[in-house]
């Protein structure tokens, strides 16, 4: 599992793969994962994903991306060669305390699946006037 920190990289911890079932190889995506003010965005590369075939959620501050890329033969062909196939993924990570899993939003555009990840109000940064006695 990867460890999403609030201002340092993501540490490396271990990584869970899905496993190669049903003839299905597993996936693993690239992710990006950057700071914004007061929130992290995660980018996953997906092509060929569509929103029906893909899982997010959260469980004890766990992240699961999880799904599936399938590809439809037309009726009355075979393929001669492919190196394109169906394939399963899943990543995971450990959200930080100062994540707001119950605000996480997520979008697919062209391939890339988008997560807004916004701290907690609590957690936000903030400047404290200093006011002379």
């Amino acid at each position: 599992m990867n460890d999403v920190t609030r201002r340092d990289t993501p540490r490396e911890a271990a990584e869970t793969r899905t496993p190669e079932r049903d003839g299905v190889r597993a996936l693993q995506p690239l992710v990006d994962i950057h700071e914004e003010g007061n929130a992290l965005h995660l980018i996953a590369d997906m092509p060929g994903v569509t929103s029906d075939s893909l899982s997010i959620e959260v469980d004890n501050n766990v992240l699961t991306i999880e799904g599936e890329i399938r590809l439809d033969m037309p009726e009355g062909m075979s393929a001669i060669y492919a190196e394109v196939q169906a394939q399963r993924f899943a990543r995971r990570f450990t959200l930080s305390h100062e994540i707001d899993a119950e605000a996480i939003e997520a979008r697919l555009d062209n391939g890339l699946l988008h997560l807004l990840l916004p701290k907690k109000q609590s957690h936000h940064r903030r400047r404290i006037e200093v006011r002379a006695a």
